[in-house]
C-alpha cells in the first residue's frame, strides 16, 4: 500500500472548499499560461506599433503558447532569483526565434498584475454564476 505524503502544507479552503474550477483558477498552469498569453498580446500589439517583431517571431509564441516547461523555470529561478526572468528563459528555449521579444519593454508587473487580475476576474465570473444559480433555487422553492 501507497504511503500518501501529507509533508506539505495544505489549505482548508482549497482542499475542503474550493471547486475543481477555482483551484484550476489560482494554479501555476493557469498563471503560466496566462503569462504567455499576456507576452504573445505584448509582441502582437508591439509589432503592429511597428517595433522590431516579426510575424515569424508572433506565430512561433502562438504555436508554442501551451508549453510550460517547470523543470527549466525552476532551474533558471535557482540562478537567477526572479520568476518571471525564469519563465521568459524557459519559453525562450521552445521559442527560439522569438526569445529576444518576449517580454519587450515590460516589467515584472506586466505579467504578475495582470495575471492576477485575469485570474480575479475570472473567479468572480466563477462566483457570479454560483450566486445565480443559488438565488434561482431559492426563488424556485419560495415561490
Amino acid at each position: 500500500m501507497k504511503k500518501l505524503s501529507k509533508d506539505r502544507y495544505e489549505s482548508p479552503l482549497c482542499s475542503r472548499y474550493a471547486s475543481e474550477r477555482m483551484q484550476y483558477i489560482f494554479s501555476p498552469d493557469y498563471t503560466f499560461l496566462t503569462w504567455h498569453r499576456l507576452w504573445l498580446a505584448l509582441a502582437e500589439n508591439e509589432r503592429a506599433l511597428g517595433l522590431n517583431v516579426t510575424q515569424e517571431q508572433v506565430d512561433e509564441l502562438r504555436e508554442n503558447l501551451d508549453i510550460i516547461d517547470y523543470e527549466a523555470a525552476d532551474k533558471y529561478e535557482r540562478s537567477l532569483r526572479h520568476d518571471v526572468m525564469a519563465h521568459i528563459r524557459a519559453w525562450g528555449d521552445h521559442c527560439p526565434k522569438a526569445r529576444g521579444i518576449i517580454h519587450l519593454g515590460a516589467t515584472s508587473c506586466y505579467v504578475d498584475d495582470n495575471g492576477d487580475l485575469i485570474a480575479y476576474r475570472e473567479a468572480l465570473r466563477q462566483i457570479r454564476m454560483l450566486l445565480v444559480k443559488g438565488i434561482d433555487a431559492i426563488a424556485g422553492f419560495a415561490e
